[in-house]
């Protein structure tokens, strides 16, 4: 097993790619602590790691709050004894045109849904990051698994989700040279469109366009994205750090 004995923190547990990851997790024999805001989302993705025989524990937590963070640290390492790995998962999209004209009018994103993406997809990663790090570096191993996105590359109605995407494959770069000196391993995976709640809501005709540019022809599965956070998570990438890998379906090869 990838990951056996290993102790995984994984924030955005509660649905879609962050369900999927866990699971993937405890398959691949690691004990798993998921956070989310979505307790009803824990509690599901609870009961389907403890049903396949697996080692789970889960925390309420915002990614933006310092003390949210510190607590779900504190709270891995008092279960488990150690912190092996972080996925930051968690992550937010609140579209909006950043400015326009309608009915002779200015229309513009508010600093609300620019603040909010920001705080928590980018804010949130680092945060994470920073305080994971610290039982990392005594214990000398760690690998941190940030979440970017295709969107990072530019996309109409997301300029403070593809900011805070962007945003974090820079962080990502920063943290894996700050941190190669203590065994800790930093990556980045950008998932193209993939069957979450974030997808789920797209028009039908939108849907048939997005698709259409996806040189396989179709939408990402969560699991398809929980595998390459396995890999980039195991020993088998123990070489590796600072880069991202794009889980898209080709369409980042044409950006």
């Amino acid at each position: 097993m990838l990951l056996e004995n290993k102790v995984a923190l994984i924030t955005g547990g509660g649905n879609g790619i962050g369900r999927a990851t866990a699971l993937r997790f405890a398959q691949e024999g690691a004990v798993v602590l998921i956070s989310d805001l979505d307790e009803e989302g824990l509690d599901t993705t609870s009961q389907e790691i403890k049903a396949a025989q697996g080692q789970v524990e889960t925390v309420v937590c915002n990614v933006a709050e310092r003390a949210d963070v510190q607590r779900m640290i504190d709270t891995t390492l008092s279960k488990f004894g150690r912190l092996d790995i972080l996925i930051n998962n968690a992550g937010v999209n609140r579209d909006a045109l950043t400015a326009r004209i309608k009915d002779g009018e200015p229309r513009f994103m508010s600093n609300e849904q620019w603040d909010l993406v920001i705080d928590v997809n980018l804010k949130g990663t680092w945060l994470c990051s920073q305080l994971a790090a610290i039982p990392m570096m005594t214990q000398k191993y760690g690998r941190i698994v940030n979440t970017s996105s295709i969107g990072a590359l530019g996309n109409i109605g997301q300029s403070n989700y593809s900011a805070s995407k962007a945003g974090v494959i820079g962080l990502t770069k920063t943290l894996a040279l700050e941190w190669a000196r203590y065994n800790i391993a930093v990556n980045c995976v950008a998932p193209g469109a993939t069957k979450t709640r974030m997808t789920a809501g797209i028009p039908e005709k939108l849907m048939e366009g997005l698709i259409g540019k996806i040189p396989f022809q179709r939408l990402g599965e969560p699991e398809e994205i929980a595998a390459a956070h396995a890999f980039l998570a195991s020993d088998q990438a123990s070489y590796i750090t600072g880069q991202v890998l794009f889980v898209d379906g080709g369409i980042s090869v044409g950006a």
